[in-house]
């Protein structure tokens, strides 16, 4: 069952890259007493995921913060490497958006938001979404339909939810 908004944000254990390599981080330590965006989509470097979902948010990030929110968090069921080689191919950490790994789909799987679709190569990824957590508690939650879709989790349609 998937999510919905008033649900406990679900706690995994994701990866990103630190200072000396990958590092492990609970995603409710992160959004603890927090107010954040986490947004999840299919996979780093392809299509949408780069030309559309991150660059939205990178667009938006002042103004999601100048509304309260803390941090702007992507979650991709990737590894912290290539997490890592996006952000930096994208300029989204120079943005302000936190890359995290959900390497074996913990967090996905735990939310709901899995998918598979072996035409593609994709085995247990995400869908497309955005969401606003409040103390680890789902305010909004906006999923696409379809994967190749980034309309209303995009970091505008987020952004006129504040």
């Amino acid at each position: 069952m998937s999510i919905t908004t008033g649900d406990t944000l679900p706690d995994a254990t994701l990866l990103r890259m630190g200072a000396d390599g990958p590092e492990q981080v609970q995603l409710h330590d992160l959004t603890r007493g927090k107010k954040v965006v986490v947004f999840g989509l299919p996979g780093a470097f392809t299509g949408t995921c780069t030309s559309a979902h991150v660059p939205s948010f990178m667009r938006v990030r002042d103004q999601l913060g100048e509304k309260g929110i803390e941090d702007v968090i992507c979650v991709a069921v990737n590894d912290p490497f290539v997490m890592k080689a996006w952000s930096d191919s994208t300029g989204a950490d120079v943005a302000g958006i936190t890359m995290l790994g959900d390497a074996s789909a913990e967090f996905t799987k735990a939310a709901g938001m899995d998918f598979t679709a072996p035409p593609v190569g994709f085995f247990d990824r995400s869908k497309r979404y955005a969401m606003v957590v409040d103390d680890n508690k789902i305010v909004t939650l906006h999923a696409e339909e379809n994967p190749g879709v980034c309309e209303t989790s995009g970091g505008e349609a987020i952004l006129a939810t504040l």
